[in-house]
């Protein structure tokens, strides 16, 4: 299968646990200006609602995942106030 490198580096959110060894979870995607889910792995278990960087596609539909916060919307981080 070929990779879908469009997705790599966008950001989404978990609809489906991750469950790391144990199996896939399914997460919602933001990518080519709307959502697609894709089949989400990752080396640790990710709750449910978790946001997520895709770091990796494996296909078709398929993509590995890492936890992610977006460094702009986190407020210590000594910024003007």
């Amino acid at each position: 299968m070929t990779p879908d490198e469009a997705v790599v580096g966008c950001t989404g959110k978990l609809i489906l646990g991750t469950r790391g060894a144990g199996g896939p979870g399914e997460v919602l995607v933001q990518v080519r200006g709307g959502t697609e889910t894709f089949l989400a792995y990752s080396d640790e278990p990710l709750a449910r609602g978790t946001t997520v960087l895709v770091i990796e596609s494996r296909g078709t539909r398929q993509v590995v995942v890492m936890p992610w916060t977006d460094p702009l919307l986190s407020g210590d981080e000594g910024g003007a106030r």
